[in-house]
């Protein structure tokens, strides 16, 4: 397995603003609640904010953090609206609105609207009175269940606790089954400083979960397999995410029919086809075929 050097930091003796950019820039990706709210006269409000998740399926509820401004310790016009009419609509962002999205952050003053500002389209909410971005492919309304504290400082988080009572998704985004499609639904999250990431195309990839049965483990495999140089800690996993070894037939058919080869060439070399052998394996995985992987690896025998 490999092993790496790290560098450590005691978060209170650091700066809050080198703190916030170490928590944030190694905190990612985010995903973005596109908060819609609206204060005690009815005026709007709109503004992004990463500390933001789901944490909830039954009830369905959502936490975000409208912290409080480190420069100065003010509070947010979206943590202010939430305490005087305790709702809001959270807008999930694309990449077709993500510069709106990032003007909406710009600190305009109290009750001017961000929708006007940013040219987003103000959409009726159908059991709330916040408006939602008719541009969002996802638009969650909730009522706030209550806001809780983490500090009076500069910086302190502010979580503002949600339950979702309707969803909308824009109709383009769903698949046949009627779920969000990543790659219809192109979301961007935040990185660190003015970095964020486009969740869609190349830079996403499926991962079956090895949720019908345990795996072997990595902890099964053969000592040289777990220490080898070639493989990487992502390629022992997927070894380990195997349900069973192939037994000593499979082993064997496989080493005459797919790496005779290999096996002639280093006939003489030991550890020149141990290390071919792991090359083939690793190729194997980058394939998506760890139960090839294994047949090889297993069919080594250096005694």
């Amino acid at each position: 397995m490999a092993r790496h050097e790290h560098t450590s930091f005691d978060p209170a003796s650091l700066n809050p603003g080198d703190l916030h950019a170490k928590l944030l820039g190694g905190i990612a990706p985010r995903p973005i609640a596109f908060a819609s709210t609206i204060d005690a006269d009815g005026r709007p409000n709109l503004a992004p904010f990463s500390y933001f998740n789901v944490f909830s399926a039954q009830p369905p509820v959502v936490i975000f953090s409208p912290a409080r401004r480190l420069r100065d310790n003010t509070t947010k016009h979206t943590l202010d609206n939430v305490k005087e009419v305790a709702e809001v609509v959270i807008n999930l962002v694309d990449f077709a609105m993500v510069h709106q999205c990032s003007l909406a952050s710009s600190d305009f003053p109290e009750g001017v609207s961000e929708f006007e500002k940013t040219g987003l389209t103000p959409e009726p909410s159908d059991l709330i009175r916040p408006f939602r971005v008719a541009e969002s492919p996802v638009q969650l309304e909730c009522k706030v269940l209550r806001v809780d504290s983490l500090g009076e400082q500069g910086g302190a988080g502010q979580l503002v606790i949600c339950e979702v009572l309707r969803m909308h998704f824009r109709k383009d985004v769903l698949n046949e089954k009627g779920h969000p499609d990543p790659q219809k639904l192109d979301l961007v999250g935040r990185c660190g400083g003015s970095s964020y990431v486009r969740a869609s195309g190349d830079a996403l990839f499926d991962l079956p979960k090895p949720i019908s049965a345990p795996g072997i483990g990595v902890d099964a495999l053969p000592k040289e397999v777990r220490e080898s140089s070639l493989l990487t800690g992502n390629n022992l996993a997927q070894l380990g995410a195997l349900e069973t070894w192939p037994n000593e037939t499979d082993v064997n058919d496989f080493k005459l029919l797919e790496l005779s080869d290999l096996f002639i060439e280093h006939e003489n070399n030991g550890v020149e086809l141990e290390r071919a052998l792991h090359r083939y394996a690793a190729e194997q995985i980058d394939q998506g075929h760890p139960e090839r992987a294994i047949k090889a690896l297993l069919a080594f025998n250096p005694g």
